[in-house]
């Protein structure tokens, strides 16, 4: 049932996401569509209590009580960048808005950008641990809690292993291609 129940929190949650937008840009209602944008953390709620439910009722502690952990930490730490990134994607293509600005390319601002979505990783790492203690202190009985410790586990070791990837753009900073007038011409020599 969690499994299920992830998957279509999931779903709704792009459906919820789908809905705002259309009803943003193109019935031309902010309101409502901020209206269903704002439903979305709701998702969350009715899994984080679906799970609690689950382990009320006496289900073993499974990998399904860790996955929904992670879920619902990765949407505090990345829902909220996504939801903004979409909108205005959604405002330049369907309301004439301009572009939205890329992320940079390039140097220490490449790395300040990385820094931040990392940040994000670390929240979302936070959140799921904390869903996990309070799960395991739900539950009661340190011998039945190994699969959420481990996933606790799991939270902390992708967010490292991103921690590592983010900090490759500090030590590493790609550099900008030189301007085309900076740069010699290629002579190919014939035979």
């Amino acid at each position: 049932m969690i499994v299920a129940l992830i998957i279509i929190c999931e779903v709704g949650f792009w459906v919820l996401l789908a809905a705002g937008l259309a009803a943003r840009y193109l019935l031309k209602m902010p309101r409502t569509g901020a209206a269903i944008l704002l439903c979305e953390p709701l998702l969350e709620v009715v899994l984080l209590i679906a799970t609690a439910v689950d382990l009320r009722n006496g289900a073993e502690p499974s990998a399904k009580h860790g996955l929904a952990a992670l879920y619902i930490g990765y949407t505090v730490g990345h829902g909220h960048r996504t939801v903004k990134w979409l909108d205005r994607h959604a405002a330049h293509r369907l309301a004439g808005a301009p572009r939205p600005p890329a992320p940079p390319r390039y140097g220490m601002a490449r790395a300040r950008y990385e820094g931040r979505l990392w940040l994000g990783t670390l929240a979302g790492a936070a959140v799921a641990t904390v869903l996990l203690w309070l799960a395991m202190a739900y539950v009661g009985d340190a011998g039945r809690t190994d699969s959420l410790r481990n996933w606790m586990g799991a939270a902390w070791r992708a967010a490292g292993i991103h921690g590592l990837v983010a900090l490759t753009y500090v030590i590493w900073p790609r550099k900008a291609p030189a301007p085309e007038k900076d740069r010699e011409p290629v002579r190919v020599e014939r035979p």
